[in-house]
């Protein structure tokens, strides 16, 4: 099993560029950074993280393909994923080209973390509903991987339509999508359909959910044992890094503090030699 990490890159974090290079010299295997293009000051939609304020990293995000673009460009074999990317809310045509381009400047290493989105407000600027956000982020991701994949690409949906049309440069390797969510049929639907894996967050239910993922998979005629079963977030001990090897997770990504370099190199170490 292998253990990554993620921070929520602000522009007062630690550099992710000087992270990138640290996590990798301790040998963790993957960085992932979040996305949020705005923060809308207007509340219709709770925190996700329970508080009663929304915490101030959440306005302050930087752009992930950016930042992780600079990242590739200083380390050699750590991935990078976006953990996760927002693709109702991106312009696809355009999106596809920054990602197939991000993905072989960094010779393959990029994966990409995407998810449904939780903030109404946010998605409501970007002329999104938030009922159908699971319909346009599948959209989204059908029309880039047609993009990345096929030489002349065309797709047409409820949200994305384009006819027969060239689209360089093509990933010289694949790009894993992963999918971020909560358990169920819906979700795992969506993995079945288009994903090479599943970003859940913490690690709550993960015994009885694997393996109804890998039915749902084996039902689409994949093979469920390639699944990634990535869990984010998660604060690490042993004893559950013991429990996430048993049940099939592929990789932790465990959580580091979106704060100045010092407090984050703190953590990092008392992370670096984790059982694996």
């Amino acid at each position: 099993m292998r253990i990554g990490v993620t921070m929520f890159a602000t522009d007062r974090s630690m550099d992710v560029v000087e992270l990138a290079i640290e996590a990798e010299a301790r040998g963790f295997s993957s960085l992932w950074i979040p996305e949020h293009t705005h923060i809308p000051t207007s509340r219709l939609t709770p925190p996700p993280t329970g508080e009663a304020t929304l915490p101030e990293e959440y306005r302050r995000t930087l752009d992930p393909l950016v930042v992780l673009a600079a990242a590739a460009a200083r380390t050699s074999t750590i991935r990078l994923g976006t953990g996760i990317l927002l693709p109702a809310q991106r312009e696809p045509i355009v999106t596809a080209k920054a990602i197939a381009t991000l993905q072989n400047l960094s010779a393959g290493r990029f994966w990409a973390g995407v998810g449904f989105g939780w903030n109404a407000d946010e998605m409501a600027h970007h002329g999104v509903d938030y009922t159908t956000r699971r319909a346009q982020c599948r959209e989204h991701v059908l029309a880039m991987q047609a993009l990345w994949n096929d030489e002349v690409a065309e797709f047409h949906g409820d949200f994305v339509d384009f006819g027969p049309s060239w689209s360089w440069p093509k990933p010289d390797r694949p790009v894993p999508v992963v999918i971020g969510g909560g358990a169920g049929p819906k979700l795992f639907s969506h993995i079945a359909e288009y994903g090479a894996g599943w970003i859940p967050i913490g690690g709550s239910g993960l015994a009885t959910a694997i393996p109804q993922l890998r039915e749902a998979v084996a039902a689409a005629g994949r093979d469920p044992s390639a699944v990634e079963i990535i869990p984010f977030g998660t604060i690490p001990t042993p004893e559950k890094l013991e429990h996430f090897a048993t049940i099939g997770v592929t990789e932790c990504v465990v959580r580091l503090p979106s704060a100045g370099r010092d407090d984050v190199l703190r953590v990092l170490d008392t992370y670096e030699g984790l059982p694996t």
